[in-house]
């Protein structure tokens, strides 16, 4: 896949770094040089140059980036920009730093397609999320082993965990299912809750809007997730 991250501080860097090892192609933006410099030799390709002039922007392989991160944090006002001179153009997937609940709400009203909290998620983490296609979130235990959460695949809803095989065909364990319920409240509303049904059990059949909480080699989860949804 091809990424776009603009800012290269600890948590840009290491993101960058981290997807170029798993095979990605990356641009590294940054408008300070040195910054540039300690990540050029890491990553694929890096651009000095200042994220909130619309014109330069406008001169990047926008369209044919999968993703374009924007994880600028030192400077909120460039964050906010820079975010909204990119959604302006058009990407396939935008993503943005938040620096605080304000600046969240701000990007949520540029109409980003995700938000990034890097003081409670680690660059680690993402890489994993961005890399395994259709992952929802991700906890890895160490560099071979991982806890995702998954959506369902097409073909399989309906049917068993036994039936399925997670185990005899994946080599993956089913921790547990977490369901989207409707409920009504006191006043007759009526909203979608998430709620975890606690341990598996083979016999459970899968719906769906089931997330799976599946264990396993880092292998053997981006093989399932090739399945179809």
């Amino acid at each position: 896949m091809k990424y776009i991250i603009i800012g290269l501080g600890n948590f840009g860097a290491s993101l960058a770094q981290k997807l170029t090892e798993e095979g990605n192609e990356v641009i590294g933006i940054d408008r300070n040089m040195t910054k540039v410099d300690a990540t050029k030799e890491k990553i694929s390709h890096t651009i000095c140059m200042d994220s909130t002039d619309e014109f330069t922007v406008s001169g990047l392989p926008l369209k044919d980036t999968d993703i374009v991160l924007v994880a600028i944090g030192e400077d909120q006002g460039a964050n906010i920009m820079t975010t909204a001179i990119i959604k302006n153009i058009g990407v396939k997937r935008l993503i943005s730093r938040a620096i605080n609940p304000l600046h969240e709400k701000v990007l949520q009203a540029i109409g980003v397609d995700e938000i990034i909290h890097p003081e409670e998620e680690t660059a680690e983490r993402w890489a994993k999320k961005l890399c395994l296609h259709n992952v929802l979130d991700s906890f890895e235990l160490n560099d071979d082993y991982s806890i995702i959460e998954a959506k369902v695949p097409t073909d399989y809803v309906g049917k068993t965990v036994r039936e399925i095989g997670f185990r005899k065909k994946f080599n993956l364990l089913v921790l547990t299912i977490i369901k989207k319920v409707e409920v009504k409240s006191n006043l007759g509303k009526t909203k979608i809750e998430t709620r975890i049904q606690g341990v598996a059990s083979a016999d459970d059949i899968l719906e769906p809007n089931d997330i799976l909480a599946l264990f396993g080699s880092n292998k053997d989860l981006q093989a399932f997730l090739k399945q179809k949804l």
